[in-house]
């Protein structure tokens, strides 16, 4: 049915019709592009497509569980990832070289004092990662301020016309390698003097002014020369050294061997372990039968234990069972002796009182006795002195106060005090 062939009313409503069809297309169209571009951003964002990006190159043993696209980790964060893996040439020192690029801001992170790349195991699979140290001191490995190079005439008019932005680029020596000015020194008219007058072998310095700055990584450190070089077309990346560790299956490779070297030793600890248990068993089995042997001992030392708790056991168990009516004949006649002593000693007594007193008795009816005991024994020693002093007999008497006589005595007059 042709168009012309309608009615004005279903014209109308057919117009209206294709109107809304095309407002419905050309809204889902804005949607699907929205939707588009969004996602593309979030993408860029994630990926870092709007941030600038340092690129950095190391050379490691083994490219085992590394591959591109892996991430690079700072502080445990992901702050890039793996570009190229390549094996070096035949001749080169070096086996794999690693390029990886590091977002902003951690590159920032990255000094030459402390910062290096480590190679960790990441997992059980012989999987390893990337991690780079931050720094603690020294120079940015890489800058994003351009460098240029400038005479000392050149420096000190930029320096005059343009007050606190130009810094160094380098580190300045002295004739003996002494470090005089180091990079990122702000450049005045008595820095540049003191600079003129170490006579330097060239007469440009590399600087950089702090108010410009790229998009893009411009120069690295190059600690060789003591500057940052100038990044060339093809030649944009920074070296880090690294400290790598073995892969998970050489270390265990490593492990197996050490297991195989100390298997025989570990055998015959077993071997010895087991000789010694026997021996414990043969002396735990010696020891029971010992015990056994041992119980009838134990059985008559209770025997003889209880019997010692008894009334006069100690008597009974040492003299046996007449024992106690054996002591007990033996402490009656003790005590009936003790009495016959007691009587007998009496009767001694009184007769010795007879003795001393008929003695008494007599000594008082004959007075004369005293006296000629007494002439007996004068005369006894009247003798006895007489013998001392004949010349026969003399030595018979001889005494060691004699031998040794006294010295005589003092007869000087007393001193006057």
């Amino acid at each position: 049915m042709a168009l012309q062939d309608l009615t004005p009313q279903l014209r109308t409503r057919l117009s209206r019709m294709e109107r809304a069809v095309g407002w419905f297309v050309f809204l889902a169209a804005a949607l699907l592009l929205f939707g588009f571009g969004y996602y593309l951003y979030h993408t860029a964002e994630r990926k870092g497509w709007f941030v600038i990006k340092a690129k950095f190159h190391t050379y490691i043993q083994s490219s085992a569980g590394l591959n591109v696209g892996d991430p690079v980790y700072m502080m445990g964060f992901p702050v890039g990832q793996i570009d190229s893996v390549r094996p070096m040439q035949p001749r080169d020192t070096n086996n794999v070289e690693v390029v990886f690029e590091i977002r902003d801001p951690f590159f920032r992170y990255i000094w030459t004092g402390g910062s290096y790349v480590k190679i960790n195991a990441a997992g059980f699979l012989n999987q390893r990662q990337l991690e780079v140290t931050r720094g603690t001191n020294g120079y940015a490995r890489v800058v994003t301020q351009p460098v240029s190079v400038q005479t000392l005439d050149e420096l000190k008019q930029l320096v005059t016309d343009e007050p606190g932005q130009w810094q160094l680029s380098q580190e300045v020596l002295d004739a003996g390698s002494n470090l005089v000015f180091g990079a990122f020194t702000t450049l005045d008219e008595t820095n540049l003097q003191r600079i003129a007058e170490l006579k330097p072998e060239s007469d440009s310095l590399y600087v950089y002014n702090n108010t410009v700055n790229r998009n893009r990584i411009v120069a690295s450190w190059d600690g060789r020369v003591r500057r940052y070089k100038i990044f060339k077309p093809g030649d944009d990346t920074a070296w880090l050294r690294v400290v790598e560790t073995p892969p998970v299956s050489d270390q265990l490779q490593a492990m197996v061997g050490q297991l195989q070297q100390a298997l025989p030793i570990v055998l015959a600890l077993t071997n010895k372990l087991a000789a010694v248990l026997d021996n414990a068993a043969n002396v735990t089995s010696n020891l029971n039968i010992a015990l056994v042997g041992a119980q009838p001992v134990i059985t008559n030392l209770a025997l003889v234990s209880a019997q010692l708790r008894e009334p006069g056991g100690p008597v009974v168990w040492a003299l046996g069972t007449n024992g106690n009516e054996q002591l007990q004949g033996a402490l009656t006649n003790a005590n009936a002796l003790l009495a016959n002593t007691d009587t007998n000693l009496t009767t001694i007594l009184l007769q010795l009182a007879g003795i001393t007193s008929n003695l008494n008795a007599q000594v008082q009816a004959n007075t004369n006795m005293l006296g000629v005991i007494s002439k007996t024994v004068g005369d006894a020693d009247d003798f006895v002195q007489g013998l001392k002093h004949h010349w026969l007999l003399r030595s018979a008497f001889k005494t060691e106060n004699q031998a040794n006589p006294a010295a005589p005595p003092d007869l000087s007059p007393p001193r006057k005090r």
